[in-house]
């Protein structure tokens, strides 16, 4: 992460923060968080961030302090980001890499760090997915659909990325990430309910409907019929889409050129979103 932060639009030092403004956060994990990415210092997706990252806290009003309402807009932002990157030498205007907005203790928290090391590679090579986590969740739980509540329970297993299963085996998603099937010549991800996070990246292919003739669509997806997949991705904001090159002991060469494809139409999408 860079020393270069931001507190309520105050562009400040990570040394100089204190910690006991964010005391209900750190000790009680009180708060959200978004991570977004950031392409020649332009945050992908920012409006879709910030609208997410505020369904949450209103869905938690008596747990989390929420920010000034004024701080979540998506201009003041940008224009936070913006001095960020002016402010520090090692980031620049056309900073490339990851940004993370965290919101406790009435505060909004703006820091940043370099792209993940294997984000390259891993658009190259995919990665394989040969595991499941069976009762990692369980079906219809509303906390997994916020960030921040999700990613307690995920953080032990983002090394070994398994795939993360309901009590009805049915799949919900993998590690800080959505995961999508293709079956049936359609592209399937668990609903919502299953239950999964509402990952911005899952959400723009969704609000695609199809994609070259490819319906992509919210469906159960017991575990059983990934059998039947002829290619895989899983999504997050930070990496865009990545190929599952083997899913549970099948290779799936396929799931490299579905990444690709998918990932050319995110970047249409951000590029029109501004």
């Amino acid at each position: 992460m860079f020393s270069t932060v931001a507190v309520n639009g105050e562009v400040t030092r990570w040394e100089d923060v204190r910690l006991h403004d964010f005391a209900q956060g750190f000790f009680f994990g009180a708060g959200f968080f978004t991570t977004f990415r950031i392409d020649e210092g332009t945050p992908l997706f920012l409006a879709r961030h910030l609208a997410r990252l505020s369904a949450s806290i209103s869905a938690f009003p008596s747990a989390v302090r929420a920010p000034p309402a004024e701080l979540l807009r998506e201009e003041a932002v940008r224009d936070t980001l913006r001095r960020c990157l002016d402010a520090d030498a090692a980031l620049g205007p056309r900073f490339t890499g990851v940004g993370k907005l965290a919101a406790s203790d009435g505060k909004l928290l703006l820091t940043l760090r370099p792209p993940s090391p294997d984000a390259e590679r891993l658009q190259r090579e995919g990665r394989a997915v040969d595991s499941t986590e069976l009762g990692a969740y369980r079906h219809g739980e509303p906390t997994p659909n916020h960030k921040g509540l999700s990613y307690f329970r995920q953080y032990t297993l983002m090394a070994s990325m398994p795939l993360l299963a309901n009590e009805r085996g049915h799949a919900c998603e993998l590690p800080t990430a959505n995961l999508f099937a293709l079956i049936d010549d359609q592209l399937v991800t668990p609903p919502l309910e299953a239950p999964c996070l509402p990952g911005i990246i899952r959400q723009v292919l969704l609000d695609a409907g199809n994609l070259n003739g490819m319906p992509v669509v919210e469906q159960d997806l017991p575990l059983a019929r990934l059998a039947e997949a002829r290619a895989c991705v899983f999504t997050n904001s930070a990496v865009l889409v990545t190929g599952v090159t083997r899913l549970l002991g099948r290779d799936l060469p396929d799931s490299l050129s579905l990444a690709e494809h998918l990932r050319a139409h995110v970047l249409r999408v951000a590029a029109r979103e501004g």
